[in-house]
């Protein structure tokens, strides 16, 4: 009776105050549902804004500074070179992947290059990493080529080498007079270091 009477509706019969409070039970439920969902999806953006803001962003070709390291030699016609990346960008950045390759001969040019990625002559290919690299650390790969015969049908005259770092469309050039046997370049994984067989 104070039920009815705090509701300020009419007097009503014992079952339909019962399906009235369950009416009000479910709608009170599903409000609860909305609220909760609510929250859940404001926690889950606000978790995914928080790791982007945190994202480490991508070495720029223009960050980077090219270097050759160790030079490799070694039977059956076959060379190599460790090629250095090194961020100068005054800032945090990362880096995954492979380097791409072009060949280019003196004019700038490009040549025929074909890229292999994966295990080198003289570097098994330690597989794709995220560097975080701050300002002055380097990121190191490995290529290897063959040369049969200077001149020989199908090498490929090089003076310059196009090293393309990942995930990035501009290129840091190197000078590379190499003779390259039909343009092949095989190249491993960027790593903080790998150890080659000389």
């Amino acid at each position: 009776m104070n039920e009815d009477l705090n509701t300020g509706t009419t007097p009503q019969s014992a079952p339909a105050r019962h399906r009235g409070r369950r009416k009000h039970g479910r709608t009170a439920l599903a409000a609860v549902a909305v609220v909760g969902l609510g929250i859940a999806w404001a926690g889950t953006a606000s978790a995914a804004g928080t790791s982007s803001a945190k994202a480490t962003p991508t070495c720029s070709a223009a960050a980077l500074k090219a270097t050759f390291g160790q030079q490799l030699a070694g039977g059956m016609n076959h060379e190599g070179v460790v090629i250095r990346l090194r961020n100068l960008s005054g800032k945090t950045c990362a880096l995954r992947g492979y380097p791409g390759l072009g060949l280019e001969n003196s004019a700038h040019r490009a040549l025929t290059t074909h890229t292999h990625w994966g295990n080198t002559w003289y570097a098994k290919d330690p597989g794709k990493k995220t560097l975080v690299l701050k300002d002055g650390q380097s990121a190191e790969a490995v290529v290897a080529w063959t040369h049969a015969n200077t001149g020989t049908s199908g090498a490929v005259h090089a003076s310059y080498l196009e090293i393309t770092p990942p995930a990035s469309t501009q290129h840091k050039t190197l000078a590379f007079r190499q003779w390259v046997d039909h343009g092949d370049l095989s190249v491993t994984a960027l790593a903080r270091h790998i150890d080659v067989t000389p």
